[in-house]
């Protein structure tokens, strides 16, 4: 039983939370302590591979092992995170494209809205969240700049409104009048996609 059958059983019966627990420390035992024994080098080091050519969104990808999904969701994989350290004099770089594929949208739309969002810095969640639910920046919340990043995410990939629904725990209705929000404030975003298709 996958994890989200055993979610929607929360609270049926005692024992579904301690399957869940289980699983989540099987998972952290198998993957990080079993796990990364295997990729151990004679220099005592794990030493990660970088692919600049494999990933279908065009993002560097980390393989044997993959570095770049250790959790940090909670306080246990937080942990394990701190198992990661670099040698004495040396220092570990996070590095981001920073939203590159909403960028590359904005630019092949000639999308005004979200270009000059990204010229004067303004986060382009918080853009979407102020425009789709029409709030000034101060009232967008949290749970409506996760709900603009989803919107924003799956418009550029070609999500459905069902897609969106089930990402979002939402009714497909209000997914499609979020997608037609977002047309509506950009409308270019939309004339690109459609001459894609065509």
């Amino acid at each position: 039983t996958d994890i989200k059958v055993l979610e929607k059983l929360k609270g049926k019966h005692i024992i579904i939370d301690y399957i869940i627990e289980y699983r989540k420390y099987a998972k952290l035992y198998q993957t990080y302590a079993q796990g990364l024994k295997k990729y151990i080098q004679n220099d005592g080091k794990i030493h990660t591979v970088f692919n600049q050519c494999i990933s279908e969104t065009g993002r560097l990808s980390s393989s044997e092992p993959n570095l770049q999904n250790i959790s940090i969701r909670n306080e246990e994989s937080a942990n394990i995170r701190k198992a990661f350290k670099p040698q004495p004099g040396c220092l570990f770089v996070g590095a981001d494209y920073s939203q590159v594929e909403l960028r590359i949208l904005a630019h092949l739309a000639d999308e005004q809205g979200l270009i000059s969002a990204f010229k004067q810095g303004i986060d382009v969640h918080t853009k979407t969240a102020m425009d789709v639910f029409n709030v000034d920046v101060k009232d967008v919340t949290p749970t409506m700049r996760r709900q603009a990043k989803a919107i924003n995410f799956g418009i550029d990939y070609g999500m459905s409104s069902f897609g969106l629904a089930e990402r979002l725990e939402i009714p497909v209705y209000q997914a499609s009048q979020f997608i037609q929000q977002y047309f509506e404030k950009y409308p270019n975003v939309k004339k690109f996609m459609d001459q894609c298709v065509e």
